[in-house]
């Protein structure tokens, strides 16, 4: 055994600080649901093309980290929940929520209203962010099956905004490009 393996979980459990617990429980998969989707962001933020060809912006690989960063609070604030408040968990706070809805408000005051749903896959960062918006939906579900979780209104607010915040992330990526809807033929 050395760092990657312990062998510690292979009975079903994982081992979460000094708790032993099922990696069935609710938290276990909400948290493996953020882990996901923040690796998916690293993915986009590592690929070399984005749009037009060029490596993705500067601007949208720093919303991206404060979206992992965020995802890494969220985090620790399940963790703590399952764990019985045993350590004091990050603080998540409304501005996050508010911040991601500025980020909204200047991409919607630029771009045309959408008009019913688009056809992914416009381009290669617009792919991912549309991915990465449908993951955050599960996300945000895996979350609110935590009955605990409804101390925490702000994260709530957050994970529901986020799906919104990818959706005009990938339309302001895909913009210039005539975008698809589905024809339902």
């Amino acid at each position: 055994m050395g760092l990657f393996y312990t062998k510690k979980g292979d009975k079903g459990r994982s081992h979460i600080g000094k708790k032993t617990v099922s990696k069935i429980r609710l938290e276990v998969e909400a948290l493996g649901q953020l882990d996901e989707l923040n690796s998916m962001i690293g993915v986009l933020k590592s690929l070399p093309t984005g749009r037009a060809g060029q490596k993705i912006s500067r601007d949208l690989q720093k919303i991206l980290h404060q979206i992992q960063e965020n995802l890494f609070i969220i985090q620790a604030n399940i963790a703590n929940v399952m764990m019985g408040n045993e350590f004091k968990a990050p603080y998540f706070g409304a501005d996050k929520t508010e911040k991601a809805e500025k980020i909204i408000d200047k991409i919607e005051a630029e771009l045309k209203p959408v008009r019913g749903f688009i056809i992914s896959g416009t381009n290669n960062t617009s792919a991912w962010l549309d991915f990465m918006r449908a993951k955050s939906r599960n996300v945000e579900r895996a979350v609110l099956k935590i009955n605990k979780i409804n101390s925490f209104p702000e994260i709530k607010s957050y994970l529901n905004r986020l799906s919104s915040l990818l959706f005009a992330l990938a339309r302001w990526e895909a913009r210039g490009k005539k975008e698809k809807n589905p024809k339902y033929k």
